[in-house]
C-alpha cells in the first residue's frame, strides 16, 4: 500500500469526508483529493500535511509513511482520562455513568477508600 492509499484508509476508518479531513487539517478538499489520487509530485508538498495528520488524529507516524506497525499511536492513560472525561461532560446528567462518579465524588473519604476496595476486589475477581 502507498503512501496516498494510507492517508485515504486514515480517512475512511475514521469515517469522514474528504471536506471534514481537510477542514481539520486547514486544507480544501481539493487538495485531499489531490493527495489520495497521488497528483502531488513533489514530495515536500506533503511533509507539512503528514505531521498534521499524525497530531491531529494520533496516527502512527511510521504506519503513515511506510506502512509499518499499527495506524494509530496508543493513548497514555492520561489521553484515555481526558477523552473520556470529555465524553462524559458532553452526556446528560441522567447517564448512569456520570450519575455514578458524581456519587462517588460526593462520597465522604472513608467512604471513597471502601469503594476503592471493593473496585479492587471486582478487578481481581475479573482477572481471574
Amino acid at each position: 500500500m502507498e503512501l496516498y492509499e494510507r492517508i485515504r484508509e486514515v480517512r475512511k476508518y475514521l469515517e469522514m469526508s474528504q471536506e471534514e479531513f481537510g477542514n481539520k487539517l486547514g486544507v480544501s478538499r481539493d487538495v485531499i483529493k489531490n493527495i489520495e489520487l497521488d497528483r502531488l509530485k513533489k514530495p515536500e508538498q506533503k511533509e507539512p500535511l503528514l505531521k498534521l495528520i499524525c497530531k491531529e488524529f494520533g496516527v502512527n507516524e511510521n504506519w503513515l509513511r511506510f506502512g509499518d506497525g499499527e495506524m494509530f499511536q496508543p493513548l497514555s492513560t492520561d489521553e484515555k482520562l481526558a477523552g473520556f472525561m470529555g465524553a462524559l461532560m458532553k452526556c446528560d446528567d441522567s447517564d448512569p455513568v456520570k450519575k455514578l462518579l458524581i456519587g462517588f465524588v460526593e462520597l465522604s473519604p472513608e467512604e471513597q477508600e471502601q469503594m476503592k476496595e471493593l473496585m479492587k476486589k471486582i478487578l481481581e475477581n475479573r482477572e481471574k
